[in-house]
């Protein structure tokens, strides 16, 4: 098992939770303007924040939510088979470059490119899932 520890696969995964914990705070953080009282409460009546990037990095969020599962379970097989490396960590790393640009990208309010990036992204798991059905 240490090989799967030491597979790059394995430390994008890693990186990917960092990047989940930073786009939550983040988001959470620019929310703010949602004052403590309700940000503190069961949040039982929705309600936005009046921050434009608040709510671009709330749609960030969701949107890495998305592909965040599939790109876990794709990892997971890839180490439980052995096939890491190659075209799988180049994708690995593809979907996670992605990923980091999408937020910033989003975040800045930038279309078309976004969605090419979103784009990469997806790239990178199929990358991943051909190196694991091959």
């Amino acid at each position: 098992m240490e090989a799967a520890a030491a597979s790059t696969e394995i430390w994008v995964l890693g990186w990917s939770a960092v990047l989940l914990i930073v786009q939550v705070v983040a988001q959470a953080t620019a929310s703010s303007d949602l004052g403590p009282a309700y940000l503190f409460s069961p949040r039982d009546e929705p309600r936005e924040s009046n921050s434009v990037v608040a709510r671009r990095l709330y749609r960030a969020l969701k949107n890495l939510i998305e592909t965040y599962p599939a790109f876990i379970a794709i990892v997971i097989a890839l180490v439980v088979t052995g096939k890491t490396g190659g075209l799988a960590a180049t994708g690995a790393w593809l979907w996670l470059a992605a990923r980091v640009i999408y937020v910033v990208i989003y975040a800045a309010g930038i279309p078309v490119v976004r969605t090419l990036v979103w784009l990469a992204s997806i790239i990178g798991l199929v990358l991943m899932l051909i190196h694991l059905m091959t």
